[in-house]
């Protein structure tokens, strides 16, 4: 421990009597340091952060997916920084007085390539920032641009918004309009073959449609008159069996009971109206009539003018006949027409069997036209969709900006950090200076204490003679002692003085 110790202490010792050639050497890098420092420029950055979000309004577009809305922001960003947009940041800031010609404006925009960034901060929220560093330009001048640069980039921003939006819309409608146009004529030519097809076979294929589809509906029909038909039957049946059970004729009163008569026809009549309606006998109208109609019967069957009863036709009877005919002439119609549906199924059923080929072209040239004006129509849906979806981007743009934090002209230079690197220059030129001192002692052969040289030449030391000084001596170091701690205080007021001086430069620039 006394050998570590003793080896500190004659390093110090080294140093402090080389103390002027440390001194010098640290002024010496300080001095460079400080120059290079000054020499570079500062960077002034202005940022600002927008929100960027995909307009819902409509359904997406034809053929998109939910992962295209981000590959648009992801292009937006992209394309943001691109040599036509850098153009006309140039061209839109106060970077247009320090070009001149087109070779000015393509380094320029080399420089803004660099200095310009567009970094995602999640998924829809960008942050935008420029760095304006030009040696040619005032901090104030250096720090207004870069401000200029964003605001213009942000003005880009929503124009290509705009833009974009309706150059795709135009590039998608002459898409459909072309892919249209050629369905059309597709379309057109299928049904020149379905037609000229008809013609050659119209006698044995008459209709519309495939033999096939024609069945079907053929068979659809026939259905349903079958319905119809049991039904017609039903209601025949149900007319014929209360035919039978009325009397063609009932007894009528002469002249004198002629107000019973006619009460008794009314009566009669009313009853074959209701089971004409289908009411059964249990049905409290159908009964309080038959209880009227007796009623009646037997006034005119027990009066004292009995003689002068006639026969006359019953009402009811007439009114069933008048039902039966017509439901006889429905139900004959309606067995006609399924016997010609039968007829035609038969028929077109025989032509399938005769002629399979001509059935079987039949039916891939209507598949073929159904295909192609399927795909007609839906093109025709989606130029219309494309259409509305062009004229509500033409108003509101294809996204919706939001500016978050507007850019500000930046106070302070973002870099260099040029306080902390002065202090560090003269840091390092102590450092270098003491190092050099240190250096310097060891390569020279000096013994500075008698151990050192008994153990260098292994010869015993008697002993050793300490300096004496006089007091002019004396006098001389106390002043060299003072002219170096007023040159070392001296490089720090300078250190201080520069530090002080970088704050006042940006307090004027700002």
């Amino acid at each position: 421990m006394t050998s570590i110790t003793e080896e500190i202490q004659i390093a110090i010792h080294g140093i402090w009597s080389r103390r002027w050639l440390a001194l010098a050497v640290a002024w010496g890098v300080a001095l460079v340091g400080w120059l290079v420092v000054a020499l570079i420029p500062n960077s002034y950055e202005s940022r600002a952060r927008v929100y960027i979000e995909a307009q819902s309004i409509l359904q997406p577009s034809p053929g998109s997916s939910p992962l295209d809305a981000q590959q648009d922001l992801q292009q937006i960003r992209q394309t943001l920084t691109s040599a036509d947009n850098l153009v006309q940041v140039v061209k839109g800031t106060d970077l247009a007085k320090t070009v001149r010609s087109d070779a000015d404006i393509g380094a320029r925009v080399g420089t803004l390539k660099k200095n310009i960034m567009v970094i995602s901060q999640q998924d829809n929220l960008f942050e935008i920032s420029a760095k304006s560093a030009d040696r040619s330009l005032s901090d104030r001048q250096n720090a207004v641009i870069a401000q200029q640069i964003v605001n213009k980039l942000l003005d880009i921003l929503t124009q290509e918004n705009y833009a974009g939006g309706k150059a795709s819309t135009s590039q998608t409608l002459k898409i459909l309009d072309s892919q249209i146009s050629a369905r059309a004529r597709d379309l057109q030519s299928a049904e020149k073959r379905r037609v000229d097809f008809e013609q050659r076979n119209i006698g044995m294929l008459p209709g519309v449609g495939s033999i096939g589809q024609r069945i079907d509906a053929i068979r659809n029909e026939l259905g349903q008159v079958d319905s119809q038909l049991v039904a017609a039957q039903s209601a025949l049946a149900a007319i014929n069996g209360q035919l039978g059970s009325t009397p063609p004729t009932i007894d009528a009163a002469s002249a004198g009971t002629g107000q019973g008569g006619s009460a008794l026809g009314q009566a009669m009549g009313e009853l074959a109206q209701a089971r004409a309606r289908g009411w059964t006998d249990s049905h409290p109208d159908v009964v309080a009539l038959k209880r009227q109609i007796a009623a009646l019967q037997s006034m005119g069957s027990g009066g004292s003018n009995a003689a002068g009863m006639t026969r006359a036709p019953n009402p009811a009877y007439v009114q069933l006949r008048s039902l039966q005919a017509e439901r006889a002439a429905a139900a004959s119609a309606l067995q006609a027409r399924k016997a010609d549906l039968e007829g035609q199924i038969a028929g077109m059923s025989a032509k399938q069997v005769r002629e399979p080929g001509i059935a079987a072209e039949q039916d891939r040239l209507s598949r073929d036209y159904d295909v192609v004006k399927g795909q007609y129509d839906k093109l025709s849906q989606e130029r219309e969709e494309a259409r509305l979806r062009g004229d509500v981007q033409s108003e509101a743009g294809t996204f919706r900006v939001k500016l978050i934090d507007p850019p500000g002209v930046p106070s302070a230079p973002t870099s260099p950090n040029r306080p902390l690197l002065l202090v560090g220059v003269m840091i390092a030129g102590i450092g270098i200076g003491v190092g050099a001192a240190f250096a310097l002692g060891q390569l020279r052969t000096t013994y500075p204490t008698a151990a050192r040289l008994e153990r260098a030449t292994g010869l015993p030391v008697m002993g050793a003679i300490t300096e004496t000084l006089g007091a002019s001596a004396i006098a001389m170091r106390r002043r060299r002692l003072r002219l170096f701690a007023g040159a070392g205080a001296g490089l720090v007021v300078m250190c201080v003085a520069l530090v002080m001086l970088e704050f006042v430069q940006r307090g004027l620039a700002a």
